[in-house]
């Protein structure tokens, strides 16, 4: 065997090349390995390439390091560098490396001044104060017991639809807050003389005594039932309470020492409550789109993560684990599904994407038919109650006069009911993937319940802006038909509000309910069996709670204390929307990831603020204010508080103001904004490069390892043949 293998010496030392370990790594010979199979791999030619790039760099530049060397003296260096700013416990490494990190850190501590040893002592104790606060704020949070409890019986994808109810009534709390805040509370000082104030009445300027004029309800004999459509409409004694903004029909009020500006503060709080939801959304959001933009993956990592990654360790309850499973198979059969889709559609022939694409025009365009005649089934309806709501109460029937009142909301809600159904079975025949099925017929499901709030607040517009006799040239509105045409709108918001609110309950009390109890004691029926119990689907209600908060944006212009009903309204719908998942529903087999949940219910909610923005706008601005009622009286538009309040202030600030505004700042400012948006682009762009460059190394270590192991068990072969070839 010796003789054999002095016999042939290159046979012999590349087989023992082969099989020795220490040469199967790149030392600091990496640009001339012992083993010639190491050069074949990907990695390695790469890794060649780039160090040959930074040895010819650092020669230029004099500043050469060891290869060995240059990596742990960068981490050391860059771990101690940031030890004064983070704390040890955040660094990703084991508790033997933590202690020499806080060893390093005692060490440095030594050799500092008193002052920097103070710095550095105090900075701990804040971090550690602000750890502590912030422990203590989450004992405060908001139903923070159920909705860890539901987490834990139904999974995460549940939860964040709690979780994202309470956040709309902690935001309607603010809104309302600050409402208060500008507008109620100076108006209650006053009113219950609090405080040494009075109110300020200017009187009108060159204005026709018939667009002041705003008939008061008659206080003569009123049928018991009158309370109630008064409660459920708005009208009545609720007109002139302070829910609705002919209640504010003040100019000022006057202190001691200046006078509060009510007109202006009614205004910066309409704006104020708009802009702190559009921060408070985005902010949220970009939270979201961080999570979705790092989990967005290969088709082949999203298995990996489903079936490796995919579990929900918050699950406790049995029934729940197993509806996880379910879900789990449902999202694998989906993505095979959508592979199978995408390999039909990279084997269509021109013919077949010919066909597919004409039925999905012409599918669309039943889609838009369908929107179309529900727009105009909306307009035809708050056209004709707008007509007939003003005949007298005694003329006509309780169910009457309640079903015209409500007629606008009524339709509503049936659009809302029946759209949907229709677009699921639209959608089946468009072939599309399911993932893109559910997210195409939710956008449908969106903008249509959304895009119904505006085709009503459009609809009144029009209404009010249009009129046959001459009180429209004389007051720039129909004065006639709508004396106060702001508190007519918020008296239709309102009703949209509590109709919404009687709904969801109405569904849940006599739907949901009987549903469970037909199911639990008629379990011999097939067809109670197939009916089964109502789920508990997350998009149907997401959908449902943004609609309610889009009347609220809305109305609490035109009816201040709207978004204080939205907040008990919310505070309600948590609670039985509870209770109807604890006892009457069941979890959708089609869960939803917490992290994608959140994202696309702030998107959801972002549309519908942006929805909400746009009849607000024009309301303010172009549609001339009511003459007879509210704070912009003296006013031609509500937004002409603003130019009148900057001309009371110094010549200096309304030069600065009016160069701000200007279109020679405007032009230079939106250069500059699109300069910072290219380089944010780019540097996007860069990262995104990174991360390409970074997943194409990971694929090349997974292929340098299987070549390895191949390696290496070809030379174990040769290892094991050799003494029977001796």
């Amino acid at each position: 065997m010796s003789e054999g293998s002095a016999g042939d010496p290159g046979h012999g030392s590349s087989r023992q090349r082969a099989v020795h370990p220490e040469n199967l790594s790149l030392g600091s010979s990496c640009f001339s390995p012992p083993v010639n199979f190491l050069q074949e791999l990907p990695s390695y030619r790469s890794v060649a390439r780039r160090r040959t790039n930074i040895l010819s760099r650092d020669k230029q530049s004099g500043t050469l390091l060891k290869p060995t060397d240059s990596f742990s003296s960068q981490l050391d260096g860059g771990i101690t560098e940031n030890l004064n700013s983070q704390s040890i416990r955040k660094y990703a490494l084991n508790i033997s490396e933590k202690r020499r990190l806080r060893d390093i850190q005692e060490t440095q501590m030594k050799y500092l001044s008193e002052w920097d040893q103070w710095k550095r002592y105090s900075s701990k104790s804040w971090k550690r104060f602000l750890e502590k606060a912030r422990e203590m704020t989450t004992h405060l949070e908001l139903w923070r017991k159920d909705i860890r409890s539901i987490e834990g019986k139904f999974g995460t994808g549940i939860q964040s639809y709690f979780s994202f109810l309470r956040f709309l009534v902690v935001l309607n709390l603010v809104i309302f807050l600050i409402i208060f805040m500008l507008v109620l509370l100076p108006i209650l000082l006053t009113k219950y003389r609090i405080t040494n104030s009075t109110f300020v009445l200017i009187p009108f300027k060159d204005m026709d005594i018939q667009c002041t004029l705003y008939p008061i309800s008659s206080s003569g004999l009123i049928y018991f039932y009158s309370y109630i459509i008064d409660l459920l409409s708005g009208t009545g004694f609720l007109e002139e309470t302070s829910l609705f903004y002919g209640h504010y029909t003040i100019d000022g009020v006057k202190f001691q020492s200046f006078t509060y500006d009510l007109p202006l503060a009614y205004l910066i709080s309409t704006i104020a409550y708009l802009s702190l939801s559009l921060l408070w959304i985005v902010k949220r959001s970009v939270e979201g789109f961080k999570i979705n933009l790092i989990r967005s993956e290969e088709h082949f990592q999203s298995y990996c993560n489903k079936i490796f990654a995919g579990w929900d360790f918050c699950i406790t309850n049995r029934s729940m684990a197993e509806l996880k499973h379910s879900s789990l198979r449902y999202e694998l059969r989906a993505d095979l599904e959508e592979e199978r889709i995408r390999q039909k559609i990279a084997e269509r022939t021109s013919e077949e994407t010919i066909r597919i694409y004409s039925l999905r025009l012409f599918l669309n365009c039943i889609v838009l038919a369908v929107l179309a005649a529900c727009f105009y089934a909306i307009y035809l309806a708050t056209a004709f109650s707008q007509e007939h709501m003003k005949k007298e109460i005694d003329k006509m029937v309780f169910g009457e006069n309640l079903l015209i009142l409500y007629l606008p909301s009524i339709v509503i809600t049936l659009a809302n009911f029946i759209t949907p159904i229709i677009f699921a079975k639209i959608i089946h025949y468009e072939d599309y993937s399911p993932g893109f099925e559910i997210r195409l017929t939710i956008l449908r499901c969106v903008f249509m319940r959304l895009a119904t709030i505006c085709v009503l607040v459009f609809t009144l517009g029009s209404k009010i802006t249009s009129c046959g006799d001459s009180t429209c040239e004389l007051c720039g509105y129909n004065q006639k038909l709508y004396p106060c045409w702001e508190t007519q709108v918020g008296q239709e918001m309102y009703k949209l509000m509590i109709f919404d609110f009687i709904i969801i309950l109405a569904v849940t009390l006599f739907v949901d309910f009987p549903r469970k109890l037909l199911v639990t004691y008629c379990a011999s029926s097939k067809l109670i069996q197939c009916w089964g119990q109502q789920e508990f689907a997350i998009p149907d209600n997401v959908l449902g709670i943004v609609y309610g908060q889009t009347i609220c944006w809305i109305g609490a212009f035109f009816s201040p204390l709207l978004p204080a009903i939205a907040t008990l309204k919310f505070v309600i719908i948590f609670y039985v929307k509870e209770l109807s998942l604890l006892y009457t529903c069941r979890p959708s087999p089609r869960q939803f990831r917490a992290s994608n949940s959140n994202f696309f219910f702030l998107l959801v909610l972002l549309i519908g603020l942006c929805l909400a923005i746009i009849p607000l706008t024009i309301s303010m601005a172009r549609i001339p204010s009511s003459k007879a009622c509210g704070p912009f009286t003296n006013f031609n538009t509500t937004w002409e508080v603003i130019p009148q309040t900057v001309s009371t202030f110094p010549s200096s600030l309304q030069t600065l103001i009016h160069a701000v505004t200007s279109e020679a700042f405007a032009v230079p400012f939106f250069m500059i904004i699109c300069l910072v948006m290219f380089y944010f682009i780019a540097l996007a762009g860069a990262h995104k490069q990174v991360v390409v460059q970074l997943r194409e190394q990971l694929s090349l270590e997974s292929r340098d390892k299987r070549y390895l192991i191949q390696k290496l068990t070809e030379a174990q072969r040769e290892v094991r043949s050799q003494p029977a070839s001796a």
